[in-house]
This record gives structure tokens, C-alpha cells and sequence, in this order.
């Protein structure tokens, strides 16, 4: 039977306030969501047999807990699947730096499954199971950059301006679970309005902790601050910065490269505002 491959792409918060914390031990958000041009790759092969079967580039991700093969699981039970598949996840974005890979792949795992299995489901319908996988599956689900609130999952459309970004990554993974319930991260920043959004006048609620925790992550940040305004991006160790053309990012890679030896990751990416697995997916089998 034919493979699909499909892209998993990235994502930058572009900023990360948190509002408040809820009853059930969640945190209220609001950010945006940018979506990239790079990312993770995933080849999907449908198989006469009800298994499901993943493999990884990064033989480290191969277990149970990963999240294309609990997306494939999930759907399967969902929709009393009639066959299986085999998974192959080419890994590319670094793991705990922010940038949303294992919530990428697993949308990209729920939409081409849907569409190879003929499940039928609408894009609300596989946010709604993304959800139950992580806070950051649905908006790679609806494949659209958006500002975001909720815990991540009440998105609204938004146009930004399609720049690059060069996004670095210090060698230092950074856990989400220890951010969002350390005692000294900022949990009631005053919510705002669309409107009210320049990035001058935002911030990344986790920065300072994180900094504080991964000096890595503060080497890095303090390097790019002195040739462009940076940030860090969720709650992970990967960090920022916005260019009006590709040449500039470009430029600002190489001498990272030669100032920050030993960066986990390093890549030039260009802002988008529709996520090319949709694009992919408009496209004849």
C-alpha cells in the first residue's frame, strides 16, 4: 500500500504570558503562535494488519510513551480502526527545547492517519483527541498561527508578518513539568488584548526562571540579545530572533556558529502563516 510523507513543523511562542493558575492544577496562557517552514518529517505506511508500528531517526524516542504512537493509538480506538500502519519519524527539532516537535508529529500522525484511513473526522473533531495529548496539538491541528488562550487550545486566526527567525538551542533540555509547578515562576500577568500585542511590549513568562535554572539557556539568550531583540520560546531552552530578510538571519547563524560551539540545534526558518501539513495535504495521493 502507498506511504505518505508529511511534514511535523515548528512552532515559536512569540510570547508567553501566563494569567493564572486553575483548580486543576493547569495554567491559564495566552501567547501566539508562529508557525515555521521547518520541521520534523514523518512517513506514513498503511498496513493490512490492525498493528501499529513506529520507528524513529532518534532510536532514544522509540517507546511507548511517544507521542505519534499514542496519536495512532488514540485515533485508531476512536474510530474502530480496520488496519494499521507503520510510522517513521525522520527527528530533526531538538526535544525539550519549546519548539513543539512531539506535539507537531503527533497532528501530523492524527491528520494523515484520518486521511489514509478515510476516518472522516473534521479538523475540530482530531483537536478535540489532540487536546488529550498535549496542550500544543490542537493549533498543529488547525494549522494556522493564532493567538491562543485557554491552556493553549482556544485559538483565534492571526496575520503576522511573515519574517525569518534564527532559533538556537543550547544543549541543555528543558522539562515543562518543572517550570509550570516551580514556586517562583510568574503566574498572574495581567491578561491583554490582540490589539495590545507588539513583542516590545511582551515577554516570556517562564524566561527568568528558566534562565535562572539552565545558565545555558541565559549564555544563549544573553549572545543573541546583543545583535537582535530575542526571546525564548515556551517553556523550553530554545531561542529566538526575528529578521526582515534571510540573508540577515543567515548571517547571524554563521557567527553563532562560531561564537556558541556546541548548540544542540541551530537553524534559519521562515515565519508562516498556514502550516505546510495543510498545504502537503491539499495535495492528490
Amino acid at each position: 500500500m502507498e506511504s505518505i510523507t508529511l511534514p511535523a513543523p515548528a512552532k515559536l511562542n512569540l510570547f508567553l504570558h501566563i494569567t493564572g493558575q486553575r483548580d486543576d492544577g493547569y495554567h491559564n496562557l495566552q501567547t501566539v503562535f508562529q508557525l515555521l517552514d521547518y520541521g520534523d518529517t514523518l512517513t506514513i505506511t498503511p498496513t493490512d494488519s490492525k498493528d501499529i508500528q513506529f520507528s524513529c531517526t532518534m532510536e532514544e524516542l522509540e517507546n511507548s510513551q511517544n507521542l505519534v504512537l499514542r496519536a495512532a493509538q488514540l485515533l485508531f480506538k476512536e474510530t474502530g480502526g480496520v488496519s494499521g500502519a507503520h510510522i517513521l519519524l525522520k527527528k530533526v527539532l531538538p526535544t525539550g527545547g519549546g519548539l513543539g516537535g512531539g506535539s507537531s508529529d503527533a497532528a501530523t500522525t492524527l491528520l494523515g492517519l484520518n486521511r489514509l484511513w478515510n476516518c472522516g473526522l473534521k479538523p475540530d473533531e482530531l483537536a478535540r483527541l489532540g487536546l488529550a495529548l498535549g496542550a500544543d496539538v490542537p493549533v498543529f491541528v488547525k494549522g494556522f498561527s493564532a493567538w491562543a488562550e485557554g491552556v493553549g487550545e482556544l485559538l483565534q486566526v492571526i496575520d503576522i508578518p511573515e519574517r525569518w527567525y534564527l532559533v538556537l538551542t543550547p544543549d541543555c533540555p528543558v522539562s515543562t513539568g518543572e517550570v509550570f509547578s516551580h514556586p517562583q515562576l510568574t503566574r498572574h500577568t495581567p491578561a491583554i488584548k490582540i490589539a495590545g500585542f507588539p513583542f516590545s511590549g511582551s515577554k516570556n513568562d517562564c524566561e527568568t526562571l528558566v534562565c535562572s535554572l539552565y545558565p545555558e539557556v541565559k549564555k544563549v539568550l544573553d549572545w543573541l540579545s546583543c545583535i537582535s531583540e530575542t526571546r525564548m520560546t515556551g517553556t523550553g531552552s530554545s531561542v529566538f530572533a526575528a529578521y526582515e530578510t534571510e540573508q540577515e538571519a543567515r548571517q547571524a547563524l554563521q557567527q553563532a556558529r562560531i561564537d556558541l560551539p556546541g548548540l544542540k540545534s541551530a537553524f534559519v526558518a521562515r515565519g508562516v502563516n498556514e502550516s505546510p501539513l495543510h498545504q502537503a495535504l491539499r495535495k492528490p495521493l
